[in-house]
């Protein structure tokens, strides 16, 4: 897989569009600046005692290469300039709406805050609102995310995996699973990261295993970044191994049928949200029930569900996933009877 360069990597740091914005603003308004004048402008601009030269034609050589700036150099005047006119940066081009939607994603983010990459993104997204000189708009407190648990994550475990996925290295680490809390040590190719409930996890191929595994950050310990490379699989998406169903971070090999009845307010739950791909929602007004049959390989996930929605969810089939339910359900009823007796 190639591999992106350092340009790339430094299109999300705050610093270097503020400088990139400068650049545009100066070439487009016909300054012709080299280098040094482009230095002194950042400094008179922004405050900071100094930038360097290489620094600034990383910039120049981001906005031909990224954002396929017309960008020339012209000899007589000695300065750069664009050689289609029209040309302009995107940011100078943001809406007010643009800057009103960008603002409302950092609040639909906000259960994310704390973790690396909420605290990079709404960098990005506070310094491109305040370029653009929209302040806060009170609209964006009628746009909320109900208080969950927040993501807790080592930022020196994010930033070696996110070096080992960048650049698809092999790593090595300590783990305690969910099941068995003993510790053992793992090797795994990093595929991606994923967010579900309050909690970060690492998706990827297991050596131990000779399987794909799902591993939770808070629980890895003494990560460390080989210098083996991995082919990254071109099917690697997570949510091409959930059999369709939509139930958050677990799955296992083989996708399941479900059919399951609901009653009272649980019958509009199936309505409003789509809990797999091929979901099928059959009404018994009858019987004052909703059927929901759909598939899913997140078995354990599909039983929490289930379990959540109390005597309103009630498992049809398939048989084994029935039993299991009773046998929860069982054990639940006998513990709660020797507790209340």
């Amino acid at each position: 897989m190639k591999q992106k360069s350092k340009s790339s990597e430094r299109t999300l740091n705050k610093k270097m569009l503020e400088r990139l914005i400068i650049i545009h603003n100066a070439v487009k308004a016909g300054m012709y600046p080299d280098v040094q004048k482009l230095q002194k402008l950042y400094c008179e601009q922004t405050g900071y005692s100094k930038v360097g030269e290489a620094t600034i034609y990383r910039d120049l050589s981001t906005l031909r290469t990224y954002f396929h700036a017309p960008l020339e150099f012209n000899t007589e005047k000695g300065g750069y300039y664009y050689m289609d006119e029209k040309w302009d940066f995107a940011l100078n081009s943001i809406s007010t709406d643009d800057v009103f939607y960008l603002s409302a994603a950092k609040t639909l983010l906000s259960s994310f805050e704390g973790s690396p990459i909420y605290n990079s993104i709404s960098d990005v997204i506070n310094f491109i609102t305040d370029t653009q000189g929209v302040g806060k708009s009170s609209l964006l407190k009628r746009i909320a995310v109900a208080p969950v648990p927040k993501v807790n994550i080592d930022e020196q475990i994010w930033k070696k995996l996110l070096e080992a996925i960048r650049n698809n290295y092999v790593v090595e680490f300590d783990y305690n699973g969910r099941w068995n809390t003993e510790t053992t040590h793992r090797k795994v190719s990093p595929y991606q990261f994923l967010f579900d409930d309050g909690s970060c996890f690492l998706f990827g191929y297991s050596f131990e295993r000779d399987a794909e595994r799902i591993f939770s950050l808070g629980r890895i310990k003494n990560l460390e970044v080989t210098s083996e490379h991995f082919e990254l699989p071109e099917d690697f998406d997570f949510s091409s191994r959930c059999g369709g169903g939509k139930f958050g971070v677990f799955m296992s090999d083989d996708s399941v049928d479900f059919v399951i009845d609901l009653y009272n307010d649980a019958r509009e739950i199936v309505k409003e949200r789509a809990l797999a791909d091929n979901q099928k929602v059959i009404d018994f007004e009858e019987e004052e029930k909703t059927r929901v049959e759909f598939s899913s390989t997140q078995t354990l996930k599909v039983i929490e569900w289930v379990l959540s929605q109390g005597s309103h969810a009630i498992p049809v089939s398939p048989d084994w996933f029935v039993d299991d339910w009773k046998l929860i359900v069982a054990t639940m009823a006998k513990r709660a009877k020797g507790k209340f007796d």
